[in-house]
């Protein structure tokens, strides 16, 4: 079997208002019109430059994840390269993420329905490409 990567759903309170969040930080369409899913139940979507999706669905009595909280894991998060960390920071505070944590080399976020997500530095751009190996 070869599965096509469709897309990465989450769950949240308000679809519509955590597919803005991400369009700030990532740009992109909310609600484009896609022949693969209806919006019909309230659900709401960011369809990227690079052809990838994001889905919102709606969850009544949503619980957020707790990170790092094992008893309410963060089950899944996304990572994010940027070229400034600290300018990426400024900007998606501003926006409704909360900072969760700060390593080297990465922070860790809220994202306004509380999914964690990362900042992270962009080695590929500043290297000219990916290097897995580096």
């Amino acid at each position: 079997m070869k599965a096509h990567f469709e897309c990465v759903v989450l769950d949240c309170p308000d679809p519509t208002a955590l597919a803005e969040f991400y369009r700030s930080i990532l740009g992109g369409d909310v609600d484009k019109p896609d022949r693969r899913w209806s919006l019909a139940d309230g659900s709401a979507t960011l369809h990227l430059e690079s052809g990838f999706a994001l889905l919102f669905q709606p969850v009544a009595d949503y619980t957020p994840p707790r990170w790092p909280d094992p008893v309410r894991p963060q089950q899944m998060h996304l990572d994010f390269a940027v070229p400034d960390l600290d300018e990426a920071e400024a900007e998606v505070l501003a926006k409704g993420a909360t900072l969760l944590d700060d390593q080297q080399g990465w922070r860790v976020y809220a994202d306004p329905a509380g999914h964690p997500f990362c900042l992270v530095r962009d080695w590929w751009s500043a290297k000219g490409g990916p290097d897995i190996d580096a």
